[in-house]
C-alpha cells in the first residue's frame, strides 16, 4: 500500500499518544438511545421530508405515498440533528474517548430500502460533522483529554459471499464493484464531515469488508491523504465464526494487509461469549485490539438484560488480562454501561502490541 501522508497529522498523533498511555473507551449503542424516544413517522421525517408524512396522514399508506422512513435512524442526522448530537454528548460525558458517527446504514445499498440513495453522501458528511462537533464541545470542557470521531461504515443489508435464495446457492444480489462504489461514496462524505478515523464494523462477510477497504483506499489515493482505519468483525453465534465462515484469526489474516490501527469484534455476542475470540485476535494481531460487545444475548423480546456493572466486570477482566487497547459497547448499551466500563479499565495498562510475523500483502 502506498504510504500517503495523514490527512490530520496532529489528531493522529494525539490518538497514538492516547493509545500508548491507556485503554481508550468507545461509545455505546446509538439505536438503543434513539429507540427510547419512540419517534413516529413524522418525527423521522422532520421538516425536510414532511411532505410524505402529510400525504400519509391524508391518504393512508397507499402506493401513491412515499415509502415509510420510520426506523431509518441514520436519517435523523438530517432531520433531528440535535438528538444525534445529544447522544454523542451523553457518551462523551460518560467517559467515551471515541464516538461513532450515526452512519451505520448510510450506504446507497442500505438506503435503497427507503429510496434515499441520493442523500447518502450528505448523511455521512453530516453524521461526521455532528460527532466531531460533540467532540469539540467536550474537549473545550476538558482540554487535557482529546476525543475522536469514528466514521462508521456498516456491513450493508446485502452479502457478497452468500446467496439470499436457499434454492439457488450461486445467486448473489450484490457484487464487489457495487459494494466498493457504495463504500467509496460514503467514505468521501465521512472525510468531508471531519471524521478522525474510519471504522469498517459489524463485519459478517469478509468479502463485503474487503470491498469497503478497497473503497477506502481508493478515496485515499484520490485525495492523496489517509486516515487511520479500524476494523471490527462480528462472530454471529456460538459457532465462533463470522457468517461467511471465518474464525477470528482467519479474519485477521484476511484484512491485515491494510495495516489497520486496530482490529476487533463487536455485536452479536455478549462479553463473556466474545472472550475466546478476542483472545485469538490478541495473540496474532500486530495492531491494537478492540472489543465492543452487546449487553448480553437478546432476550425473548429482543431486548438486552446485562447490567452496566455485569458488563463492566467482564470487560475489566479482559483489560487486566492484557487483551484490550480499545473497549466499548454495542447493542443494548447506554451511557451508564460506558461509564461503568470506563471505570473498570481506568488505570489498567493497554495491551502490549506483539511483534508477530506479518504475512506479505
Amino acid at each position: 500500500m502506498r504510504e500517503l501522508p495523514w490527512l490530520n497529522p496532529g489528531r493522529v498523533r494525539k490518538l497514538q499518544e492516547a493509545l500508548a498511555q491507556r485503554i481508550l473507551v468507545i461509545d455505546g449503542a446509538m439505536g438503543t438511545m434513539l429507540q427510547a424516544h419512540a419517534l413516529d413517522e413524522c418525527g423521522y421525517r422532520g421538516e425536510r421530508f414532511a411532505q410524505g408524512c402529510d400525504a400519509q396522514h391524508a391518504h393512508g399508506h397507499d402506493a401513491q405515498c412515499a415509502r415509510d422512513l420510520r426506523g431509518n435512524n441514520d436519517l435523523l442526522s438530517l432531520t433531528q440533528p440535535q438528538l444525534i448530537r445529544d447522544v454523542h454528548l451523553a457518551y462523551l460525558r460518560a467517559g467515551a474517548d471515541l464516538v461513532e458517527t450515526n452512519t451505520f446504514n448510510s450506504t446507497s445499498i442500505s438506503q435503497a430500502d427507503y429510496g434515499l440513495q441520493h442523500v447518502v453522501r450528505e448523511l455521512n458528511r453530516e453524521g461526521a460533522r455532528l460527532a466531531r462537533a460533540a467532540c469539540d464541545e467536550v474537549e473545550r470542557e476538558t482540554p487535557d483529554r482529546s476525543r475522536f470521531a469514528i466514521g462508521v461504515l456498516g456491513p450493508t443489508s446485502r452479502t457478497a459471499s452468500l446467496s439470499p435464495d436457499v434454492n439457488n446457492p450461486g445467486f448473489r444480489n450484490v457484487d464487489f464493484d457495487e459494494l466498493c462504489a457504495a463504500y467509496t461514496d460514503a467514505t468521501h462524505g465521512l472525510i468531508e464531515g471531519g471524521a478522525d478515523v474510519l471504522m469498517v464494523e459489524t463485519i459478517f462477510d469478509t468479502l463485503n469488508a474487503k470491498a469497503a477497504l478497497f473503497g477506502i483506499l481508493r478515496v485515499f489515493d484520490e485525495t492523496d491523504a489517509r486516515l487511520p482505519i479500524m476494523i471490527s468483525g462480528t462472530i454471529t453465534d456460538r459457532s465462533g465464526r463470522t457468517l461467511s465462515g471465518q474464525t477470528a484469526e482467519a479474519f485477521w489474516y484476511s484484512v491485515a494487509h491494510v495495516r489497520p490501527l486496530s482490529v476487533g469484534l463487536n455485536c452479536a455476542l455478549g462479553a463473556k461469549d466474545l472472550r475466546e475470540h478476542v483472545e485469538a485476535l490478541a495473540r496474532v494481531a500486530d495492531c491494537c485490539v478492540s472489543a465492543h460487545p452487546n449487553a448480553g444475548l437478546p432476550n425473548a423480546f429482543g431486548g438486552y438484560d446485562e447490567t452496566p456493572q455485569e458488563m463492566a466486570t467482564t470487560l475489566g477482566e479482559f483489560a487486566r488480562d492484557g487483551l484490550l487497547n480499545l473497549v466499548g459497547g454495542c447493542c443494548g448499551t447506554t451511557p451508564d454501561h460506558i461509564a461503568a466500563i470506563a471505570q473498570a479499565v481506568r488505570g489498567v495498562p493497554p495491551r502490549a502490541i506483539p511483534d508477530v510475523p506479518r504475512i506479505a500483502a
